[in-house]
């Protein structure tokens, strides 16, 4: 494993937490794998933390771009355009 900084382990830890962020795109910005990331996850995290996460992540289709049922591209939320700096706009 690299060394990264403090800064990089928070993003791989927030990246790791997000539904729709692929492992690829944690190897892909990070250079990290799956067993890299779940190796930082256990380092970093308390026990139940890290138990939570592995729970919710194991088998989801989000985590793991092979599983996906879409190819390219990103999620889009339909209402994307009213939601500016985290609040919804008035109508």
């Amino acid at each position: 494993m690299n060394k990264l900084s403090n800064i990089d382990i928070d993003r791989i830890i927030e990246m790791a937490w997000e539904d729709r962020t692929t492992f690829d795109a944690i190897k892909f910005q990070f250079g990290l794998g799956e067993q890299e990331v779940i190796s930082l996850m256990r380092k970093e995290m308390k026990l139940k933390s890290f138990k939570l996460w592995r729970k919710r992540v194991q088998g989801r289709k989000t985590k793991h771009s092979k599983l996906r049922e879409f190819e390219s591209g990103r999620f889009k939320c339909t209402r994307q355009r009213q939601i500016s700096n985290n609040s919804i706009s008035k109508r």
